[in-house]
């Protein structure tokens, strides 16, 4: 028989996608549960194992095992964080969900006034930092793609808003409905609209480790985010190619008139070469452009699952939207698949 989400009677759930965070585990378990009790009869915490090189799963394992009301996923690979979060928003059981890092950036102290806030009628509940404690190259390129996502996008983000965030069981439906390959999880939290509101919130320091995002993966992440929310760059490409015929056909008037009223000869070879170089690279921009966009189409037609599990725990009525079982042997993982077709809260 099927059991919908809400049948576990959870009130709260905390979904955490977790990469190179072992020595943060157990405090952020700690501090979760201390908050957690204090808030809410009934909770679930989900840690999404996202590939982790470290003994990430052996510790969220012996907290599962310890603690029923951590559930624990572990993903085949790692597929990106927010490709974990789409994994515990699948599984979460909550009738509010929250969706925080795993390092203690997010303080977990701040789920009591999210919860508070949302109760006051609101289905999304972001909390806006005060200060960020990155280092300064990870402030800068935040603010510029900020800034140039703002720009080529309808939809306008503030830049002290992150993933930290609680949602209501229908923001979480509509989250699951949307099954798009390139996903960043406060991108597609604006898109789906309802109601939001904010509370200030300290962007604390990291608890252990460093970052895993990188200058190299957060330009990535930047063009990924905004090829796959907006196609204003197409669209100015097409207008800056106008421009620049608009351009040369001015510019040949005003030789000709040159050349017939004042005498005066038109450049040859310099001009022709800087004119013939300046606009083959405009032309490989434009292609380049253009192929970001067609290489997305191409993405999607594969039709691939967004992740796979590989193990899991305290998930006895795991249901992704489509399951497909893989086995080679008797010792085989049984790895659910995501198709990405439907969303179905049935097993």
């Amino acid at each position: 028989m099927s059991q919908s989400p809400l049948d576990a009677g959870v009130e709260l759930s905390v979904v955490t996608p977790v990469y190179k965070a072992a020595e943060c585990l157990d405090e952020l378990y700690r501090r979760l549960v201390a908050v957690l009790e204090r808030t809410v009869e009934r909770f679930e915490i989900v840690m999404v194992n996202d590939g982790s090189p470290d003994d990430s799963w052996r510790l969220i394992e012996g907290l599962a095992r310890r603690d029923p009301r951590v559930r624990a996923i572990n993903l085949s690979r790692n597929f990106g964080q927010h490709y974990a979060i789409t994994a515990g928003l699948d599984q979460c059981r909550g009738r509010w969900v929250v969706v925080m890092d795993c390092d203690l950036q997010h303080e977990p102290e701040d789920i009591s006034r999210l919860y508070a806030k949302a109760l006051d009628g609101h289905d999304i509940v972001l909390v806006r930092r005060l200060r960020r404690h990155d280092p300064f190259w990870k402030r800068q390129t935040s603010r510029a793609f900020v800034a140039v996502y703002n720009y080529l996008s309808d939809i306008k983000v503030d830049p002290g808003i992150s993933s930290y965030s609680i949602i209501s069981r229908r923001v979480v439906a509509a989250l699951r409905s949307l099954r798009e390959g390139n996903r960043t999880y406060p991108l597609l939290l604006h898109w789906v609209g309802f109601d939001v509101a904010y509370i200030d919130g300290e962007h604390a320091k990291r608890f252990a480790g460093k970052s895993a995002y990188s200058l190299t993966k957060s330009i990535n992440l930047a063009i990924e985010s905004i090829s796959s929310q907006s196609n204003r760059p197409l669209r100015l490409s097409i207008q800056f190619g106008f421009l620049l015929s608009l351009a040369s056909i001015l510019c040949a008037i005003w030789l000709v008139i040159r050349y017939f009223l004042f005498a005066v000869a038109v450049e040859g070879w310099t001009s022709t070469m800087v004119s013939l170089f300046f606009l083959s690279g405009l032309l490989f921009a434009n292609i380049g452009v253009l192929g970001l966009y067609l290489g997305k189409v191409f993405d999607q037609t594969k039709n691939r699952p967004l992740y796979l599990v590989k193990e899991r725990l305290n998930l006895d009525t795991f249901s992704p939207p489509d399951e497909t079982v893989a086995s080679a042997g008797s010792d085989a993982a049984v790895l659910p698949v995501l198709t990405g077709r439907r969303v179905d809260d049935s097993v």
